[in-house]
């Protein structure tokens, strides 16, 4: 299929939290200061911008200086806390260096399913575009809870990203991950796996695809990539799955170069 992007307005940027920190632990800062540019880039061509963001655990772990996550829930809940303020602090100080004004929005999954509560996270949303502000979201890990008789956690910033596009109504959400975008079988043990250039709909063969788990700071995985993907294609959008290790690749695609994966039904 060949790809065009010309009338893409409005997007939806998915990074994860293995692209913000390092191996080491510590916050890449490069990575960030790219993505910062891209974004203030596509805003000064009139494009609108959403930011899906992980990180909040990853950046608690290095502001408490600590190399694992906590296998309490109460104290995940603090340290994305504290993450929380270090990665929000950190976005508004690099995206102000290129003009650009960002805000933060925190959601859980009950906000979403409640029409009052949807309809002014829309307005939150809309409003912020508008004055030409990037909304840079996250999950609430502080509080999110995943339990039988309430559920508020959205499982992972992947299927929040394409819940955010849902809401926003995005014309394009791209999804930044660790690898080029989707093979047929795992790129990491064989060197003859092919990646797919377009998929038109998830199939078994494309489920079958997708496996592995999230680094040991995140929780994502391609099967929740894919997952994501159907949900994109039930809302009637398109998604691309790309790698992120340069972020100024978003610029090339959506000038039309073949990258990553697309996820468009013909």
């Amino acid at each position: 299929m060949k790809r065009n992007f010309d009338t893409v307005k409005r997007l939806v940027i998915k990074i994860g939290t293995s692209s913000l920190v390092l191996p080491t632990g510590k916050i890449n800062l490069e990575k960030i200061d790219k993505l910062a540019f891209v974004i203030s880039s596509l805003m000064n061509k009139g494009k609108e911008v959403v930011l899906v963001s992980s990180g909040a655990m990853g950046f608690g772990l290095d502001v408490l200086h600590l190399d694992k996550r906590p296998s309490e829930i109460s104290q995940q809940q603090a340290v994305s806390s504290v993450g929380q303020v270090a990665m929000m602090s950190l976005y508004s100080q690099i995206f102000s260096h290129y003009q650009t004004n960002v805000s933060q929005i925190l959601l859980t999954r009950d906000v979403v399913e409640f029409p009052e509560s949807l309809e002014n996270v829309t307005n939150a949303f809309e409003s912020l575009l508008t004055l030409g502000i990037v909304p840079i979201v996250n999950e609430n890990d502080a509080i999110s809870v995943d339990e039988m008789d309430h559920t508020t956690k959205f499982g992972d910033n992947d299927r929040l990203s394409a819940t955010v596009a849902n809401i926003v109504k995005a014309d394009l959400l791209i999804m930044l991950s660790d690898i080029d975008g989707l093979f047929d079988k795992n790129p990491t043990i064989y060197d003859d796996a092919v990646l797919y250039s377009h998929v038109p709909e998830i199939t078994e063969k494309i489920l079958a695809s997708a496996g592995g788990v999230g680094s040991k700071f995140g929780t994502g995985g391609m099967l929740s990539k894919i997952k994501s993907a159907q949900m994109v294609f039930d809302n009637k959008g398109q998604m691309v799955l790309m790698n992120g290790a340069n972020p100024r690749d978003i610029l090339r695609l959506l000038d039309g170069k073949n990258l990553g994966t697309l996820f468009k039904q013909n």
